[in-house]
């Protein structure tokens, strides 16, 4: 087989608080592999090097001479798709807007896209939204065959995406990064032979180092976006306990979203604002100098928000690992998959406030305890956690992919 030439469809690229495409990008140009990048929504026109091809919202206009082309030569995939879009009520506004992108995108770019000099092998919507609905109705109007991505925020906000359950069923492969993410895409449908459970990952694993230890006072480092899904009022609340036991700390947290003003009011309520400092959103250098020089301990504090949302495994706990934090985590959905408690880090139930102090109280007082915890986490990381090995791995299962006989599907 030639050369394997892929199209990257994201929503946003690059996305500041997905890094971890960025890496998977980055790690996939070490690999035999041509692609181009598409970003549906917004981004850059270039990064690290490579093209971005912008999609501009006014091409939409274009859907006045697209509809009709289309309407006339592939009459069943419109067909199909009205009954698909009639059959399924759309699980909430944003998910509905984010689709109807993806078949814009998908109705205009379908045919430059057949082009020989431009076909691909195979489409990638790295999300099972916008991207994967764009992927989705180019191999309805093409044939060109397509792979997406269906993680944490495909799969539970909400129920799941939209049209999830026909996005699986004509995937020639659909990656996946945690064994939680799996096994709930396997009830909504999926062929097992066709999931991928492939981890994202990190361009450089530092050398273990081991820490300092602790100070006068303990620092504590959080980082996320500031949504429900974080658990940040939890955090607060085990913040406020760690006060009332006498455990002197500070801490920080990293990051910017639509509860930054709540937040800060109950940190003052909670008589917080001399131990607890919300930094709003920091560049990489400055999160990860953070990481390597100031912390004692991570926290990572997730739930399952009221509307299903939660991480997977986010890419803050293998970064912490990496750089040598010790974590405690909440068992949320795939972050007992890097953190096994007492192997490789601490697990305590999100509320039990004295459980989150013992772990605290633990990697604060118990330096060998910590030392093995930090190294295990650490080859935990090596094992499982590097981008272009990862990346090799995808690379592999999205040629075996496109290899695969049409008529299995």
């Amino acid at each position: 087989m030639p050369r394997l030439r892929l199209v990257y469809l994201f929503t946003t690229f690059p996305e500041a608080s997905e890094t971890f495409l960025q890496r998977e990008v980055q790690a996939m140009r070490t690999q035999p592999v041509d692609f181009t990048l598409h970003s549906l929504w917004g981004g850059a026109r270039a990064w690290e090097g490579l093209p971005v091809a912008r999609f501009e919202l006014w091409r939409l206009a274009g859907l006045l001479w697209w509809l009709p082309y289309w309407a006339w030569h592939k009459p069943r995939a419109l067909m199909e798709l009205g009954e698909t879009v009639m059959r399924h009520p759309p699980p909430s506004w944003l998910n509905f807007w984010e689709n109807l992108l993806g078949f814009g995108f998908a109705l205009v770019e379908a045919h430059g896209l057949e082009k020989p000099a431009r076909r691909p092998h195979l489409c990638h919507g790295v999300w099972a939204t916008a991207p994967a609905a764009a992927a989705w109705l180019i191999e309805r109007l093409t044939g060109i065959p397509y792979a997406m991505g269906a993680h944490a925020y495909d799969v539970f906000q909400h129920g799941g995406d939209w049209l999830l359950e026909e996005k699986l069923h004509r995937a020639r492969l659909i990656h996946t990064t945690t064994a939680a993410t799996r096994t709930r895409l396997l009830a909504r449908g999926a062929d097992p032979a066709r999931i991928a459970l492939v981890r994202r990952g990190l361009d450089k694993i530092p050398p273990l180092r081991l820490r300092r230890g602790p100070g006068k006072a303990l620092h504590l480092l959080v980082i996320g976006r500031l949504v429900p899904k974080k658990g940040l009022f939890q955090l607060l609340r085990i913040l406020r306990h760690l006060r009332e036991r006498g455990v002197s700390f500070e801490c920080r947290v990293v990051g910017d979203g639509p509860l930054a003003d709540e937040l800060r009011a109950r940190v003052k309520e909670g008589g917080l604002p001399d131990c607890v400092q919300l930094t709003g959103r920091l560049d990489y250098a400055a999160v990860a100098a953070l990481r390597r020089e100031w912390a004692d301990v991570f926290l990572f504090t997730g739930l399952i928000a009221p509307d299903g949302d939660r991480d997977g495994l986010p890419n803050v706990i293998p970064e912490a690992m990496a750089d040598g934090v010790p974590v405690v985590t909440s068992p949320v959905s795939g972050t007992t998959e890097a953190i096994t408690d007492g192997v490789t880090g601490l697990v305590a139930p999100l509320d039990d406030l004295e459980a989150w102090r013992q772990a605290i109280a633990r990697f604060a007082s118990e330096a060998e305890f910590t030392d093995q915890i930090c190294a295990r986490a650490h080859a935990w990381v090596e094992e499982n956690f590097d981008a272009a090995r990862n990346a090799a791995q995808l690379a592999t299962a999205v040629r075996q992919s496109v290899m695969t006989r049409r008529e299995n599907f």
